[in-house]
């Protein structure tokens, strides 16, 4: 199956995409995961080298290539174990890109795309809110027409890239009373007259800044709207998918990388003469976690290869983030047992990846909201399309 994801292309890119990380990014990891701030030279840098662009079409700066190619990025940037600058790479590229790539206009794309391609204007997406997580069509935030201009007003929570960056693809109610029929998605600066954010301090993913969010009265320009009032909540589900995706593949990444950091380790490491690789007990529960992995793996792939010929996966990329989400936590805590007490050590990359990984069943819609939304479509056979465009 991998081969017939990968091209020679494909393998070319992941290797020069390794080096450029591990000269550009791993030496800076340290200062970011203490301060919390990843410095804006580097996301110029991912800009320069095009991988902002590798979703977006030509005309916009982008190279417009197959989502095996986004895999790969997402992949290797868990691999660098620091979840948080991982996140707030993809969730630029991915969650606030992937709105303006397939929703917004021509004139929308030139004012943030083509900066968000470059690495010059950095986005979040704002959909949590402190009462409701992953109930899109309960959300509170309301934007209210007033000539050529919206005023919004509301909370967002949990927002990655939400205090550092330059705008936020924002849902919002423009109908209260229509459901999720009233929702529509806006661009909006974070800059903008009342817009203020508040840091989260995280158990994990500590390079990402993920914040809190208060819109008292901001003014939006008219133009700012993504397609038209009350399209979005289709444009959201549709995102999901993605999204699910992705954070199924950063679980197979990390656990894989945890993998084969403790096979490393399990070679070097010696007790009583030998090589705590050759303890029955550990080698038959390291093959078992490493089945677990290529599952997840391959599962993942054919999704993806769904996903890229136009198909809606919806079903599929639920599972993907419910399965690979929960098998990567078990990976990472059965890696640090295998590297005894330096497991539990920071100098040694599984205390890190442990907490990194905990977000998985957490974020993007918990593993419970994702088993109720599977068990929609499975067992009461209701149908999600994609939506009219």
């Amino acid at each position: 199956m991998h081969g017939m994801c990968f091209t020679e292309e494909h393998q070319l890119f992941r290797e020069s995409l390794k080096d450029f990380l591990q000269k550009e990014v791993v030496p800076h990891i340290e200062k970011w995961e203490e301060t919390g701030q990843i410095e804006s030279f580097i996301w110029r840098k991912f800009g320069e080298m095009g991988y902002f662009g590798l979703a977006t079409p030509e005309e916009y700066g982008g190279l417009g290539l197959d989502l095996f190619y986004t895999i790969i990025f997402i992949e290797e940037l868990q691999k660098i174990n620091s979840g948080g600058f991982a996140a707030a790479m993809w969730a630029h590229a991915y969650l606030a890109m992937t709105h303006l790539n397939k929703n917004a206009s021509h004139e929308q794309k030139k004012r943030y795309l083509e900066p968000s391609v470059l690495g010059e204007k950095i986005g979040c997406l704002g959909v949590t809110e402190p009462f409701g997580g992953s109930d899109v069509a309960g959300i509170r935030t309301t934007a209210e027409r007033k000539g050529d201009i919206y005023v919004i007003n509301g909370s967002k929570t949990f927002i990655t890239n939400g205090v550092y960056g330059d705008y936020i693809v924002l849902a919002a109610k423009t109908d209260p009373k229509a459901g999720n029929k009233g929702i529509s998605i806006f661009i909006v600066d974070l800059g903008s007259k009342g817009v203020s954010a508040n840091k989260l301090n995280k158990l994990g993913w500590r390079a990402s800044d993920t914040g809190e969010l208060a819109f008292d009265n901001v003014e939006v320009p008219a133009t700012n709207i993504i397609g038209e009032e009350g399209m979005g909540f289709g444009f959201i589900m549709e995102a999901f998918a993605l999204e699910r995706l992705i954070m199924g593949v950063n679980a197979h990444a990390r656990a894989e990388y945890a993998l084969e950091y403790a096979l490393q380790y399990m070679d070097e490491r010696e007790t009583f003469g030998k090589p705590i690789n050759q303890y029955q007990a550990l080698r038959h529960r390291l093959v078992d976690l490493y089945a677990d992995m290529e599952l997840c793996k391959s599962y993942n792939y054919g999704v993806t290869y769904k996903l890229d010929k136009g198909e809606y996966v919806v079903k599929e990329a639920t599972i993907s983030k419910l399965k690979s989400t929960k098998m990567a936590d078990e990976v990472i805590y059965n890696c640090l047992q295998f590297l005894g007490g330096y497991g539990y050590i920071e100098d040694y990359p599984m205390a890190r990846l442990l907490r990194d990984s905990r977000l998985g069943p957490i974020g993007g819609g918990t593993s419970e909201i994702l088993k109720e939304i599977l068990s929609k479509i499975i067992i009461d056979k209701k149908e999600y399309r994609a939506p009219k465009k």
